[in-house]
């Protein structure tokens, strides 16, 4: 696995882990790699991933805690929709 490139399926992994737990973060759209920062955009929304997390579940998903998971869940961000009008 190259230095700079995440394996995809581990985020989405990550996200269908969270979608367990909190259901609007949704299905994944695309992201983003900036440092150790990963930003994945949903069909709902967005939820900032830490690059060590996504390695975590690249290598050893056991060891990541649900409480953990649950705090990162309550930060997911909601899209807002476009109203008709």
């Amino acid at each position: 696995m190259s230095q700079s490139k995440l394996p995809l399926y581990a985020i989405v992994e990550l996200l269908m882990r969270l979608a367990g737990i909190n259901a609007q973060i949704g299905n994944y759209k695309n992201h983003t790699e900036r440092g150790d920062e990963v930003l994945v955009r949903t069909t709902n929304g967005s939820i900032q991933l830490s690059r060590t997390l996504v390695l975590s579940q690249f290598n050893r998903p056991e060891d990541i805690q649900k409480r953990d998971l649950e705090s990162l869940a309550s930060r997911f961000r909601r899209r807002l929709s476009k109203t008709k009008g």
